[in-house]
């Protein structure tokens, strides 16, 4: 499987096919795992685009996403991003000067900074991101609860298929 364009052209090409049954012989392809295939392609891609739509950076989106969680400080910031803590700090610099983040002294300890997401920074990631969340909801609520329990059972086995090459 790709992480190309697969999942924009609806799916692999019969040469990747080929290789995924040549890494795996009993790798039968079938409409779920095109599907899945192509999730997984698209998946790799919808970061840069909703970057792209918003004017940030990727490494901007996914602070905001993780902000939006809990407020951090920039070394936690990087960690989880898996940048340097000069990237981090940069991301952060960029995103006060957007409006999107505040740097705060830490309530525990007034020595050390946190980095706290705006309203600014939260209407623009639930502006990005909505469209895709209503659908996602849209989709699982047309489901009944014992087509619920099958797709998640898929979806389980194919996180640990994706887990066990990490």
């Amino acid at each position: 499987m790709s992480t190309g364009d697969a999942g924009v052209r609806g799916g692999p090409t019969p040469e990747e096919r080929t290789t995924a049954r040549s890494v795996a012989p009993a790798y039968e392809h079938s409409p779920s795992l095109e599907a899945l295939e192509e999730l997984v392609a698209l998946a790799a891609q919808t970061p840069q685009a909703v970057a792209r739509r918003g004017g940030l950076s990727v490494s901007e989106l996914h602070s905001l996403r993780h902000l939006s969680s809990t407020p951090m400080g920039p070394v936690e910031l990087a960690r989880v991003l898996g940048v340097t803590s000069a990237a981090s700090s940069g991301v952060v610099d960029r995103l006060v000067a957007r409006g999107h983040a505040e740097r705060r002294p830490r309530a525990d300890d007034g020595r050390r900074t946190e980095v706290v997401v705006t309203e600014s920074g939260r209407r623009e990631i639930f502006a990005l991101l909505a469209p895709m969340f209503t659908s996602l909801a849209e989709t699982d609520n047309a489901l009944t609860d014992q087509e619920r329990v099958v797709v998640e059972r898929y979806l389980r086995g194919a996180i640990a298929a994706l887990r066990s090459v990490m």
